[in-house]
Protein backbone atom coordinates (compact mmCIF):
# COMPACT_ATOMS: atom_id res chain seq x y z
CA UNK A 1 0.00 0.00 0.00
CA UNK A 2 1.14 3.56 -0.61
CA UNK A 3 0.35 4.57 2.98
CA UNK A 4 2.78 3.35 5.62
CA UNK A 5 1.59 2.01 8.94
CA UNK A 6 1.90 4.52 11.76
CA UNK A 7 4.00 3.68 14.83
CA UNK A 8 1.08 4.89 16.93
CA UNK A 9 -1.25 2.05 15.92
CA UNK A 10 -3.00 0.19 18.73
CA UNK A 11 -6.22 -1.78 18.57
CA UNK A 12 -8.12 0.47 20.98
CA UNK A 13 -11.82 -0.35 21.38
CA UNK A 14 -13.75 2.68 20.16
CA UNK A 15 -16.40 2.30 22.84
CA UNK A 16 -13.71 2.30 25.54
CA UNK A 17 -12.09 5.47 24.22
CA UNK A 18 -15.49 7.15 24.06
CA UNK A 19 -16.44 6.15 27.62
CA UNK A 20 -13.14 7.19 29.17
CA UNK A 21 -12.94 10.46 27.26
CA UNK A 22 -16.17 11.55 28.91
CA UNK A 23 -14.72 10.77 32.36
CA UNK A 24 -11.86 13.22 31.89
CA UNK A 25 -12.03 16.53 33.79
CA UNK A 26 -13.48 19.46 31.81
CA UNK A 27 -11.14 21.48 29.64
CA UNK A 28 -11.29 25.27 30.03
CA UNK A 29 -10.82 25.74 26.31
CA UNK A 30 -14.11 26.45 24.49
CA UNK A 31 -14.55 24.37 21.33
CA UNK A 32 -17.09 24.77 18.53
CA UNK A 33 -17.67 22.15 15.84
CA UNK A 34 -19.34 23.32 12.61
CA UNK A 35 -21.01 20.66 10.45
CA UNK A 36 -22.93 21.40 7.27
CA UNK A 37 -26.20 19.58 8.15
CA UNK A 38 -27.20 16.79 10.51
CA UNK A 39 -30.06 14.78 9.07
CA UNK A 40 -28.59 11.25 8.84
CA UNK A 41 -25.47 9.20 9.56
CA UNK A 42 -23.11 8.93 6.61
CA UNK A 43 -19.34 9.21 6.22
CA UNK A 44 -19.11 12.85 7.25
CA UNK A 45 -21.15 12.20 10.39
CA UNK A 46 -18.86 9.28 11.32
CA UNK A 47 -15.95 11.72 11.27
CA UNK A 48 -18.00 14.17 13.31
CA UNK A 49 -18.65 11.48 15.93
CA UNK A 50 -14.94 11.00 16.54
CA UNK A 51 -14.26 14.74 16.74
CA UNK A 52 -17.09 14.96 19.27
CA UNK A 53 -15.46 12.24 21.36
CA UNK A 54 -12.16 14.12 21.33
CA UNK A 55 -13.97 17.19 22.66
CA UNK A 56 -16.88 16.00 24.86
CA UNK A 57 -17.82 19.54 25.96
CA UNK A 58 -17.81 21.01 22.43
CA UNK A 59 -20.86 22.79 21.05
CA UNK A 60 -22.08 21.82 17.58
CA UNK A 61 -23.38 24.31 15.01
CA UNK A 62 -25.21 23.17 11.88
CA UNK A 63 -27.71 24.46 9.35
CA UNK A 64 -30.33 21.76 9.84
CA UNK A 65 -30.70 19.25 12.68
CA UNK A 66 -32.88 16.15 12.78
CA UNK A 67 -32.32 14.62 16.20
CA UNK A 68 -33.84 11.30 15.15
CA UNK A 69 -31.42 10.94 12.25
CA UNK A 70 -28.15 11.08 14.21
CA UNK A 71 -26.36 8.91 16.74
CA UNK A 72 -26.42 9.09 20.53
CA UNK A 73 -22.84 10.37 20.49
CA UNK A 74 -23.89 13.45 18.56
CA UNK A 75 -27.12 13.96 20.51
CA UNK A 76 -25.11 14.20 23.76
CA UNK A 77 -23.71 17.52 22.57
CA UNK A 78 -25.49 20.85 22.55
CA UNK A 79 -26.55 21.39 18.95
CA UNK A 80 -27.21 24.91 17.67
CA UNK A 81 -28.75 25.62 14.27
CA UNK A 82 -28.55 28.51 11.84
CA UNK A 83 -31.57 30.38 10.51
CA UNK A 84 -31.98 27.67 7.86
CA UNK A 85 -33.60 25.39 10.45
CA UNK A 86 -36.56 27.77 10.82
CA UNK A 87 -37.35 27.94 7.11
CA UNK A 88 -40.28 25.94 5.68
CA UNK A 89 -39.60 22.24 5.02
CA UNK A 90 -35.91 22.77 5.78
CA UNK A 91 -35.26 19.34 7.29
CA UNK A 92 -36.17 17.63 4.03
CA UNK A 93 -35.50 20.27 1.40
CA UNK A 94 -32.46 22.09 2.84
CA UNK A 95 -30.50 21.88 -0.47
CA UNK A 96 -32.92 24.46 -1.90
CA UNK A 97 -31.63 26.94 0.69
CA UNK A 98 -27.98 26.55 -0.30
CA UNK A 99 -27.71 30.16 -1.46
CA UNK A 100 -28.73 31.38 2.03
CA UNK A 101 -26.23 29.27 3.92
CA UNK A 102 -23.22 31.62 3.58
CA UNK A 103 -25.15 34.44 5.27
CA UNK A 104 -26.52 32.02 7.87
CA UNK A 105 -22.99 30.91 8.80
CA UNK A 106 -21.72 34.47 9.09
CA UNK A 107 -24.51 35.33 11.53
CA UNK A 108 -23.26 32.76 14.04
CA UNK A 109 -21.55 34.35 17.06
CA UNK A 110 -18.45 32.29 17.80
CA UNK A 111 -16.66 34.93 19.84
CA UNK A 112 -16.58 32.69 22.93
CA UNK A 113 -14.69 29.85 21.25
CA UNK A 114 -10.93 29.28 21.32
CA UNK A 115 -10.89 26.37 18.88
CA UNK A 116 -13.23 25.98 15.90
CA UNK A 117 -13.28 22.77 13.88
CA UNK A 118 -15.39 22.84 10.73
CA UNK A 119 -16.47 19.70 8.91
CA UNK A 120 -16.91 20.70 5.27
CA UNK A 121 -18.77 18.98 2.45
CA UNK A 122 -21.55 21.55 2.37
CA UNK A 123 -21.14 25.13 3.61
CA UNK A 124 -19.44 25.02 7.03
CA UNK A 125 -15.99 26.63 6.91
CA UNK A 126 -17.30 30.16 6.24
CA UNK A 127 -17.87 31.08 9.89
CA UNK A 128 -16.27 34.22 11.30
CA UNK A 129 -14.01 33.56 14.30
CA UNK A 130 -11.94 35.58 16.75
CA UNK A 131 -8.50 36.71 15.51
CA UNK A 132 -6.80 34.73 18.27
CA UNK A 133 -8.85 31.55 17.79
CA UNK A 134 -7.67 28.53 15.81
CA UNK A 135 -9.89 27.36 12.94
CA UNK A 136 -9.15 23.92 11.51
CA UNK A 137 -11.27 22.60 8.65
CA UNK A 138 -11.60 18.87 8.05
CA UNK A 139 -12.69 18.82 4.42
CA UNK A 140 -14.51 15.82 2.94
CA UNK A 141 -14.50 17.71 -0.36
CA UNK A 142 -15.12 21.19 -1.69
CA UNK A 143 -18.74 21.35 -2.85
CA UNK A 144 -18.57 19.36 -6.06
CA UNK A 145 -21.96 20.57 -7.26
CA UNK A 146 -20.56 24.10 -7.61
CA UNK A 147 -17.06 23.08 -8.77
CA UNK A 148 -15.87 20.08 -10.80
CA UNK A 149 -19.29 18.38 -11.08
CA UNK A 150 -21.28 21.55 -11.73
CA UNK A 151 -21.92 20.63 -15.37
CA UNK A 152 -23.06 17.11 -14.48
CA UNK A 153 -25.45 18.37 -11.79
CA UNK A 154 -26.77 21.05 -14.16
CA UNK A 155 -27.55 18.51 -16.88
CA UNK A 156 -29.42 16.27 -14.44
CA UNK A 157 -31.31 19.08 -12.66
CA UNK A 158 -34.89 20.13 -13.29
CA UNK A 159 -35.67 23.53 -14.74
CA UNK A 160 -36.22 25.20 -11.35
CA UNK A 161 -32.92 23.89 -10.00
CA UNK A 162 -31.17 25.04 -13.18
CA UNK A 163 -32.49 28.56 -12.67
CA UNK A 164 -31.15 28.51 -9.13
CA UNK A 165 -27.76 27.26 -10.27
CA UNK A 166 -27.56 29.98 -12.91
CA UNK A 167 -28.63 32.66 -10.44
CA UNK A 168 -26.42 31.69 -7.50
CA UNK A 169 -23.64 29.42 -8.80
CA UNK A 170 -21.11 32.18 -9.48
CA UNK A 171 -21.70 33.99 -6.19
CA UNK A 172 -21.45 30.72 -4.24
CA UNK A 173 -18.11 29.93 -5.88
CA UNK A 174 -16.81 33.43 -5.09
CA UNK A 175 -17.88 33.12 -1.46
CA UNK A 176 -16.43 29.61 -1.26
CA UNK A 177 -13.01 30.88 -2.33
CA UNK A 178 -13.18 33.97 -0.11
CA UNK A 179 -14.22 31.99 2.97
CA UNK A 180 -11.30 29.58 2.52
CA UNK A 181 -9.06 32.41 3.72
CA UNK A 182 -10.83 32.29 7.11
CA UNK A 183 -9.42 28.83 7.81
CA UNK A 184 -6.05 28.53 9.54
CA UNK A 185 -5.35 24.93 8.57
CA UNK A 186 -6.99 22.49 6.17
CA UNK A 187 -7.12 18.73 6.62
CA UNK A 188 -8.31 16.67 3.64
CA UNK A 189 -9.65 13.14 3.85
CA UNK A 190 -7.65 11.99 0.81
CA UNK A 191 -4.98 13.16 -1.59
CA UNK A 192 -7.67 13.60 -4.24
CA UNK A 193 -9.52 16.06 -2.02
CA UNK A 194 -6.25 17.82 -1.14
CA UNK A 195 -5.75 18.38 -4.87
CA UNK A 196 -9.24 19.90 -5.18
CA UNK A 197 -8.53 22.21 -2.23
CA UNK A 198 -5.34 23.38 -3.93
CA UNK A 199 -7.11 23.77 -7.30
CA UNK A 200 -10.25 25.60 -6.19
CA UNK A 201 -9.15 27.42 -3.02
CA UNK A 202 -5.38 27.70 -3.63
CA UNK A 203 -4.65 26.30 -0.15
CA UNK A 204 -2.46 23.42 0.94
CA UNK A 205 -4.00 20.65 3.01
CA UNK A 206 -2.69 17.97 5.32
CA UNK A 207 -4.15 14.52 4.56
CA UNK A 208 -5.72 12.48 7.36
CA UNK A 209 -7.91 9.58 6.19
CA UNK A 210 -11.35 9.30 7.82
CA UNK A 211 -11.96 6.71 10.56
CA UNK A 212 -12.85 3.18 9.50
CA UNK A 213 -13.68 0.54 12.10
CA UNK A 214 -11.33 -1.99 10.52
CA UNK A 215 -10.97 -3.99 13.75
CA UNK A 216 -14.50 -5.37 13.36
CA UNK A 217 -13.63 -7.11 10.08
CA UNK A 218 -11.69 -10.37 9.89
CA UNK A 219 -10.07 -12.04 6.85
CA UNK A 220 -10.94 -15.51 5.62
CA UNK A 221 -8.24 -17.59 4.03
CA UNK A 222 -10.74 -19.37 1.75
CA UNK A 223 -12.16 -16.85 -0.70
CA UNK A 224 -15.45 -17.52 -2.43
CA UNK A 225 -16.25 -17.51 -6.15
CA UNK A 226 -18.50 -14.45 -6.25
CA UNK A 227 -17.75 -10.78 -6.81
CA UNK A 228 -19.31 -8.18 -4.51
CA UNK A 229 -20.76 -4.71 -5.01
CA UNK A 230 -21.77 -2.61 -1.98
CA UNK A 231 -23.31 0.86 -2.19
CA UNK A 232 -26.29 3.06 -2.84
CA UNK A 233 -27.99 2.91 -6.21
CA UNK A 234 -27.27 6.47 -7.30
CA UNK A 235 -25.84 7.31 -10.73
CA UNK A 236 -22.30 8.32 -9.74
CA UNK A 237 -21.71 5.04 -7.85
CA UNK A 238 -21.87 3.25 -11.24
CA UNK A 239 -23.37 -0.02 -9.97
CA UNK A 240 -24.45 -0.51 -13.59
CA UNK A 241 -20.82 -1.08 -14.61
CA UNK A 242 -20.33 -3.88 -12.08
CA UNK A 243 -23.62 -5.52 -13.09
CA UNK A 244 -23.04 -5.32 -16.83
CA UNK A 245 -19.42 -6.46 -16.60
CA UNK A 246 -20.35 -9.53 -14.54
CA UNK A 247 -23.29 -10.26 -16.83
CA UNK A 248 -21.02 -10.08 -19.87
CA UNK A 249 -18.45 -12.42 -18.30
CA UNK A 250 -21.02 -14.74 -16.74
CA UNK A 251 -19.55 -14.13 -13.28
CA UNK A 252 -21.60 -14.31 -10.11
CA UNK A 253 -22.13 -10.90 -8.50
CA UNK A 254 -23.84 -10.21 -5.20
CA UNK A 255 -25.20 -6.68 -4.93
CA UNK A 256 -25.76 -5.19 -1.47
CA UNK A 257 -27.50 -1.84 -1.12
CA UNK A 258 -30.63 -0.06 -2.27
CA UNK A 259 -31.90 3.14 -3.79
CA UNK A 260 -34.30 4.56 -6.35
CA UNK A 261 -32.36 3.05 -9.24
CA UNK A 262 -32.86 -0.59 -8.26
CA UNK A 263 -35.58 -1.25 -10.86
CA UNK A 264 -33.37 -0.07 -13.72
CA UNK A 265 -30.40 -2.08 -12.49
CA UNK A 266 -32.46 -5.26 -12.26
CA UNK A 267 -33.50 -4.79 -15.88
CA UNK A 268 -29.90 -4.92 -17.10
CA UNK A 269 -28.86 -7.75 -14.76
CA UNK A 270 -28.28 -11.23 -16.11
CA UNK A 271 -28.95 -14.54 -14.32
CA UNK A 272 -25.65 -14.44 -12.42
CA UNK A 273 -26.57 -11.25 -10.54
CA UNK A 274 -28.18 -11.46 -7.08
CA UNK A 275 -29.66 -8.46 -5.25
CA UNK A 276 -29.76 -8.67 -1.45
CA UNK A 277 -30.88 -5.11 -0.63
CA UNK A 278 -29.80 -3.74 2.74
CA UNK A 279 -28.34 -6.36 5.07
CA UNK A 280 -27.32 -6.49 8.77
CA UNK A 281 -23.72 -5.55 9.57
CA UNK A 282 -22.67 -9.14 10.26
CA UNK A 283 -24.07 -10.34 6.93
CA UNK A 284 -22.15 -7.57 5.19
CA UNK A 285 -18.95 -8.55 7.05
CA UNK A 286 -19.42 -12.18 6.01
CA UNK A 287 -19.76 -11.20 2.36
CA UNK A 288 -16.66 -9.01 2.54
CA UNK A 289 -14.70 -11.93 4.02
CA UNK A 290 -15.89 -14.51 1.49
CA UNK A 291 -16.06 -12.63 -1.81
CA UNK A 292 -13.57 -13.17 -4.61
CA UNK A 293 -13.07 -9.40 -4.82
CA UNK A 294 -14.96 -6.15 -4.32
CA UNK A 295 -15.90 -4.21 -7.45
CA UNK A 296 -15.64 -0.46 -6.84
CA UNK A 297 -16.49 1.48 -10.03
CA UNK A 298 -17.17 4.89 -8.43
CA UNK A 299 -15.00 7.96 -8.07
CA UNK A 300 -15.29 8.73 -4.36
CA UNK A 301 -13.74 11.44 -2.23
CA UNK A 302 -12.34 8.65 -0.05
CA UNK A 303 -14.48 5.49 0.00
CA UNK A 304 -15.21 3.63 3.23
CA UNK A 305 -16.56 0.45 1.58
CA UNK A 306 -13.28 -0.57 -0.13
CA UNK A 307 -11.33 -0.12 3.11
CA UNK A 308 -13.85 -2.31 4.95
CA UNK A 309 -13.39 -4.93 2.23
CA UNK A 310 -9.59 -4.69 2.51
CA UNK A 311 -9.84 -5.12 6.28
CA UNK A 312 -11.73 -8.34 5.54
CA UNK A 313 -8.89 -9.51 3.31
CA UNK A 314 -10.77 -8.94 0.05
CA UNK A 315 -8.89 -7.55 -2.98
CA UNK A 316 -10.47 -4.48 -4.58
CA UNK A 317 -10.95 -3.83 -8.29
CA UNK A 318 -11.33 -0.05 -8.39
CA UNK A 319 -11.70 2.85 -10.80
CA UNK A 320 -8.35 4.65 -10.91
CA UNK A 321 -9.61 8.00 -9.65
CA UNK A 322 -10.41 9.65 -6.34
CA UNK A 323 -9.71 8.28 -2.89
CA UNK A 324 -9.09 4.71 -4.08
CA UNK A 325 -5.60 5.76 -5.16
CA UNK A 326 -4.72 6.18 -1.46
CA UNK A 327 -5.34 2.57 -0.48
CA UNK A 328 -5.43 0.30 -3.55
CA UNK A 329 -1.96 -0.86 -4.53
CA UNK A 330 -1.88 -2.96 -7.73
CA UNK A 331 -0.32 -6.35 -7.17
CA UNK A 332 -0.62 -6.07 -3.39
CA UNK A 333 -4.32 -5.65 -2.63
CA UNK A 334 -6.14 -5.03 -5.87
CA UNK A 335 -6.31 -3.92 -9.49
CA UNK A 336 -7.20 -0.58 -11.13
CA UNK A 337 -9.18 0.14 -14.30
CA UNK A 338 -8.71 3.48 -16.05
CA UNK A 339 -12.09 4.21 -17.66
CA UNK A 340 -15.64 3.96 -16.37
CA UNK A 341 -16.62 1.65 -19.21
CA UNK A 342 -17.64 -2.00 -19.37
CA UNK A 343 -14.60 -3.04 -21.51
CA UNK A 344 -12.20 -1.37 -19.09
CA UNK A 345 -13.74 -3.08 -16.04
CA UNK A 346 -13.94 -6.44 -17.85
CA UNK A 347 -10.25 -6.15 -18.73
CA UNK A 348 -9.37 -5.42 -15.10
CA UNK A 349 -11.39 -8.42 -13.90
CA UNK A 350 -9.59 -10.69 -16.36
CA UNK A 351 -6.21 -9.34 -15.24
CA UNK A 352 -7.22 -9.90 -11.63
CA UNK A 353 -8.37 -13.48 -12.24
CA UNK A 354 -5.02 -14.30 -13.84
CA UNK A 355 -3.22 -13.49 -10.58
CA UNK A 356 -6.00 -13.90 -7.98
CA UNK A 357 -4.26 -16.76 -6.15
CA UNK A 358 -1.30 -14.50 -5.41
CA UNK A 359 -3.21 -12.15 -3.09
CA UNK A 360 -2.72 -12.80 0.63
CA UNK A 361 -5.94 -11.94 2.53
CA UNK A 362 -4.13 -11.65 5.85
CA UNK A 363 -1.53 -9.25 4.47
CA UNK A 364 -4.30 -7.23 2.84
CA UNK A 365 -6.15 -7.03 6.15
CA UNK A 366 -3.04 -5.95 8.07
CA UNK A 367 -2.44 -3.13 5.60
CA UNK A 368 -5.97 -1.81 6.11
CA UNK A 369 -5.28 -1.26 9.83
CA UNK A 370 -3.59 2.00 8.79
CA UNK A 371 -7.11 3.44 8.47
CA UNK A 372 -8.49 2.19 11.80
CA UNK A 373 -10.36 4.65 14.02
CA UNK A 374 -7.67 4.96 16.74
CA UNK A 375 -5.24 5.98 14.01
CA UNK A 376 -7.57 8.77 12.91
CA UNK A 377 -7.96 9.98 16.51
CA UNK A 378 -4.22 10.18 17.09
CA UNK A 379 -3.49 11.85 13.77
CA UNK A 380 -6.13 14.46 14.51
CA UNK A 381 -4.76 14.98 18.01
CA UNK A 382 -1.26 15.49 16.67
CA UNK A 383 -2.45 17.84 13.92
CA UNK A 384 -4.36 20.00 16.40
CA UNK A 385 -1.43 20.12 18.83
CA UNK A 386 0.98 21.03 16.05
CA UNK A 387 -1.20 23.91 14.87
CA UNK A 388 -1.55 25.17 18.44
CA UNK A 389 2.21 25.07 18.87
CA UNK A 390 2.59 27.47 15.93
CA UNK A 391 0.38 30.15 17.54
CA UNK A 392 1.33 31.99 20.72
CA UNK A 393 -2.31 32.51 21.76
CA UNK A 394 -3.02 28.78 21.51
CA UNK A 395 0.01 27.29 23.26
CA UNK A 396 -1.59 27.63 26.68
CA UNK A 397 -4.06 24.87 25.77
CA UNK A 398 -1.49 22.28 24.72
CA UNK A 399 -0.77 21.01 28.22
CA UNK A 400 -4.45 20.47 29.03
CA UNK A 401 -5.08 18.54 25.85
CA UNK A 402 -1.90 16.48 26.14
CA UNK A 403 -2.81 15.43 29.66
CA UNK A 404 -6.41 14.66 28.79
CA UNK A 405 -5.66 12.56 25.74
CA UNK A 406 -2.63 10.81 27.27
CA UNK A 407 -4.68 9.71 30.31
CA UNK A 408 -7.27 8.17 28.04
CA UNK A 409 -4.58 6.31 26.09
CA UNK A 410 -2.84 5.09 29.23
CA UNK A 411 -6.03 3.63 30.65
CA UNK A 412 -6.87 1.80 27.45
CA UNK A 413 -3.49 0.71 26.12
CA UNK A 414 -0.61 1.34 28.56
CA UNK A 415 1.90 -0.22 26.18
CA UNK A 416 1.38 2.60 23.67
CA UNK A 417 1.38 5.57 26.06
CA UNK A 418 5.06 6.43 25.57
CA UNK A 419 4.63 6.44 21.80
CA UNK A 420 1.65 8.74 22.11
CA UNK A 421 3.53 11.17 24.33
CA UNK A 422 6.55 11.13 21.99
CA UNK A 423 4.30 12.04 19.08
CA UNK A 424 2.64 14.82 21.07
CA UNK A 425 6.06 16.19 22.05
CA UNK A 426 7.01 16.34 18.39
CA UNK A 427 3.76 18.11 17.52
CA UNK A 428 4.18 20.81 20.14
CA UNK A 429 7.94 21.29 19.84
Amino acid sequence: MSAKTSTLHAAVPISSWSHLAREMPPCAMRVAIIHYWLTNMRGGEKVLEQICEMFPEADIFTHVYDEKGVSDRIRKHRVNTTLIQSLPFAQKHYPYYLSLMPQALEQLDLSEYDLVISSEAGPAKGVITRPDSLHICYCHSPMRYIWDQYGQYFRQAGWMSRLGMLAFGQSLRSWDVTSAARVDHFIANSNAVAMRIQKFWRRKAEVIPPPVDTARYKPNGDRGEFYLYVGEFVPYKRADLAIEACTKLGRRLIVIGDGNGVAGLKKIAGPTIEFLGRVPNQVLADHYANCKALLFPAEEDFGIVPVEALASGAPVIAFHRGGAKDYVSPGENGVFFDEQTIPSLVNAMMRFEAVADGFDPYAISRGASYFDTPQFIRRMQNAILEQMSLRADQRKWIGQLRDRWAKVDQRIAPQSASDVMDAMDEASA
